[in-house]
């Protein structure tokens, strides 16, 4: 493989862009699987389609509403869940429909499908600009250093809710708080692997560390090691064979989980 690809402004965007979002994605993500809200990711990427397809209609920079569709629309649902004990899946679907319904109504007034709603739905990582990758660094450092200085509490309330709330733990504040950050997490990695493909990021990576059964902060390095590596894989062969990105990377870490359950299924995987 020739080297001189590194050597362009905008792979090095893409790059730095992709790392972070692989890292932000994962720690995001295993606290989403470990509440078995594996979809959620998914039901709030289309949830921001609806978000994307008015600012798009509005004129307005498309991330921009897309961050506060896909927030607003699931602090709501999660309040309507816990209010009339909805279940999370179907809460879920709730979620995911919605944004799709009112992101093609949208776009119906606006004439149609444009090559902007495809970048969005499909990713552009490598046409991301300066902006969007300072975006990105700043939103990916913000939320790791809330997840550490929160991070006692946090993990007590996912692997256990009530003793976190006789512990004196405000577990409601704490599911907001994740609820909000896989909220901008979701919107931030579109322009990885966009809308379709979102969930992925948040659960193959997750679910294929924990078949390693390490403790939590292990599977969390493992998770983030897959991650990257799929997400680096992916846009350096993307680009070198003229392919899709976000296929490419998705497929990379399908690749690592076949890979895995292949491992384990010889007894080759030791449990600790």
């Amino acid at each position: 493989m020739s080297f001189e690809i590194l050597t362009y402004s905008f792979m090095h965007r893409a790059l730095i862009s992709g790392i972070a979002i692989a890292i932000l994605c994962s720690v995001i993500g295993l606290f989403l699987v470990l509440r078995r809200y594996s979809l959620f990711g998914d039901a709030l990427a289309h949830s921001s389609f609806g978000g994307i397809a008015l600012g798009l209609f509005a004129g307005v920079y498309p991330l921009w509403t897309a961050y506060g569709v896909s927030i607003i629309s699931a602090l709501i649902i999660t309040k309507i869940k816990d209010r009339y004990n909805i279940s999370g899946d179907a809460s879920i679907a709730v979620l995911l429909s919605s944004g799709i319904a009112t992101g093609l109504v949208i776009i119906s007034f606006s004439g149609g499908f444009s090559i902007d709603i495809f970048s969005f739905l499909f990713g552009s990582i490598l046409l991301i600009s300066v902006n969007d990758t300072v975006l990105i660094l700043a939103l990916t450092g913000g939320i790791l250093i809330v997840i550490l200085l929160l991070y006692r509490q946090i993990l007590y309330s996912t692997f256990n809710e009530e003793q976190a709330k006789v512990s004196g733990i405000s577990v409601e504040k704490i599911n907001y708080l994740i609820i909000f950050m896989a909220g901008l997490t979701v919107v931030t990695s579109i322009q990885l692997v966009g809308v379709l493909l979102i969930s992925a990021l948040f659960v193959i990576p997750n679910v294929t560390a924990i078949m390693y059964g390490r403790g939590f902060k292990q599977t969390a390095i493992i998770s983030i090691s897959f991650s990257v590596f799929s997400v680096l894989s992916g846009i350096l062969i993307s680009y070198i064979f003229d392919i899709t990105p976000a296929g490419t990377i998705v497929l990379f870490s399908i690749g690592l989980l076949a890979a895995t359950m292949g491992i384990r299924s010889l007894g080759l995987l030791s449990k600790k």
